[in-house]
């Protein structure tokens, strides 16, 4: 298996050389992939993956920055995603997810939506997705995130925080 993704990461990168990135707690596979200029798909496809679950402390191929000039079209960055919704985010336990503890509430979206959240007044964002129904009450509160969604934006403090929301992919 390693053998056939490193064939396919030659095949996709030409001469270029793979460098690797060590996860860390809050990273997604978008962030990732953005911050070494390919998408989710051609990372997963380097790593020789289907699963997008990502664990702390793994580590991961990632393109080396001068390598050979990438040729495959998946490879392309994706374009920033547009503002969905702006309001207040707050946080709560969360509801279980088998790929990932990111994970939000949302009046309207459907389950299965990745969401980035960008707080406002930091910049910070992450990336969850929508597992549950919420937040009620005030009309001002976009979305409900986990408690560990919540701490990787840097609200666990503030409680609420004023935030954009931006839709990554719909199931």
């Amino acid at each position: 298996m390693r053998l056939r993704a490193a064939l396919l990461a030659a095949l996709l990168l030409g001469t270029a050389q793979a460098g690797t990135y060590r996860v860390r707690a809050g990273d997604t596979l978008w962030e990732i992939a953005r911050t070494h200029g390919v998408s989710v798909g051609a990372l997963l496809q380097l790593n020789g993956r289907r699963d997008q679950t990502i664990r702390v402390g793994e580590v991961l191929q990632v393109p080396t920055p001068g390598g050979a000039t990438i040729r495959a079209a998946s490879l392309a960055p994706a374009a920033a995603p547009q503002v969905f919704q702006q309001g207040q985010a707050v946080y709560y336990g969360g509801r279980d997810h088998p790929q990932t503890s990111m994970t939000a509430a949302h009046l309207s979206l459907p389950f299965g939506t990745w969401v980035r959240v960008t707080h406002v007044r930091t910049g910070r964002s992450v990336d969850v997705v929508i597992n549950d129904r919420g937040p009620f009450g005030a009309q001002a509160r976009v979305i409900d995130l986990s408690t560990e969604a919540a701490r990787a934006l840097g609200i666990i403090s503030e409680g609420i925080a004023p935030v954009t929301l931006s839709i990554l992919s719909r199931p």
